[in-house]
């Protein structure tokens, strides 16, 4: 994944270096915590980090009990665990192994797919809002970057999507989406990918598909289209520390991607808490149960109170502050409550992601306190420092 930055300062530093970015990012890749971090103020330890859609619970039981009992065998490169995890991902998606190659996370095959696919005669066409990492690895290869704005639902508007790009290389569908948690549907899929530029590839992003009720994309990849969809253990199984994913896709559009990836020799703590998670039958539709709870009650809150939000079927949602969102980040920072960043065409609106049921209360009663400080004082001004580090134009542009 790259090396690691040793504060959210210096992210955004690295971020916003335009003259050595370019060159920095084509052995760096650009990921969720990065981008979430960067944007983040300072906060002390102990605050309510409800910013890069981690899943508060962490790993299941099983995952735990895995770790502990592998940790001795850690001195081993143990490849027969990741082949195992590698067949038993496979039947649960209901693809071959040649169909599956796993990854640390599933943004090194996210990175890989564009470098492949696009160049500067082939374009990176996403949604806008949307997760901004595919568009750094974009730049990396002087890809041109064509952002389309999501339809009047929050779905990506494939119909704009293809007139704004004939030239695609890589169409990128992050469904639910991230920042809004909104789905696109099967049907806007695949009339994308029946109507596409022969050359190019549907990328279908489903990090966050556990948490809805939508039909998967790998029904295309069983159907044989130019499709690759990513998935991840970050987020739903609480694994987004331990570093596991996978890409599913058609052998030969895999072997693009190895060109740019290599071997991957995955952590054997990742391999053994991604092969539990997988063995517990009940924790997808447990997880997904407690995340709704939460995310409704949120909602039924905001409600309450006549605050406006975009309904999410994910594990966040954009929030309307209705003055710059961030200065609100700041200010709730400030609260001890760090909420996620914004996005340029979206300046009012910050991401939140869905907590414990006590860290959202603890945003409830932070976001109360700024919204009626924000009333009765007509502003709570961040201090220099927080506002400096909450600027990333670059990151966010």
């Amino acid at each position: 994944m790259g090396s690691r930055l040793p504060s959210p300062l210096s992210r955004r530093s690295f971020l916003q270096t335009s003259t050595m970015a370019s060159a920095a990012l084509a052995m760096r890749m650009v990921t969720e915590p990065i981008l979430a971090y960067a944007a983040a103020p300072s906060h002390p330890k102990g605050a309510v980090l409800i910013n890069a859609n981690e899943n508060p619970l962490g790993p299941c039981a099983a995952a735990r009990e895995a770790l502990i009992a592998v940790t001795p065998q850690s001195g081993r490169y143990l490849d027969e665990q990741t082949e195992e995890l590698v067949g038993l991902f496979a039947k649960s998606v209901g693809v071959s192994t040649e169909q599956a190659a796993i990854y640390g996370g599933s943004t090194p095959p996210l990175d890989f797919t564009v470098r492949a696919f696009c160049s500067p005669s082939a374009s990176y066409v996403t949604a806008d809002p949307g997760y901004e990492a595919g568009m750094f690895a974009a730049e990396t290869v002087r890809a041109r970057v064509v952002k389309v704005p999501l339809s009047k639902t929050y779905g990506h508007d494939v119909n704009a999507m293809l007139a704004a790009a004939p030239n695609a290389g890589v169409f990128y569908v992050c469904n639910p989406n991230n920042p809004t948690g909104t789905l696109t549907s099967q049907s806007d899929i695949e009339y994308l990918v029946e109507h596409k530029p022969t050359s190019s590839i549907v990328l279908v992003d489903e990090a966050y598909i556990h948490f809805s009720d939508a039909p998967s994309a790998i029904e295309l990849v069983k159907a044989g289209k130019d499709v690759i969809v990513l998935r991840t253990f970050s987020k739903l199984y609480g694994m987004a520390g331990l570093r596991c994913g996978f890409a599913i896709s058609r052998p030969d559009l895999l072997q693009k991607l190895r060109n740019y990836g290599g071997f991957n020799m995955m952590p054997v703590t990742a391999v053994a808490a991604a092969l539990a998670s997988l063995r517990e039958p009940q924790l997808v539709a447990e997880r997904k149960r407690v995340n709704d709870q939460v995310r409704t009650a949120t909602f039924a809150w905001l409600d309450r109170n006549g605050y406006s939000y975009i309904p999410s079927v994910s594990n966040c949602f954009l929030l309307e502050t209705k003055h710059p969102a961030k200065q609100v980040i700041a200010a709730m920072a400030q609260q001890n409550v760090v909420i996620g960043r914004v996005w340029p065409s979206m300046p009012t609106y910050a991401r939140i992601t869905v907590g414990t049921s006590a860290e959202m209360e603890q945003f409830q009663h932070a976001f109360q306190k700024v919204m009626k400080g924000i009333a009765t004082t007509g502003w709570l001004e961040p201090p220099r420092k927080i506002s400096r580090r909450c600027d990333g134009e670059l990151l966010l542009g």
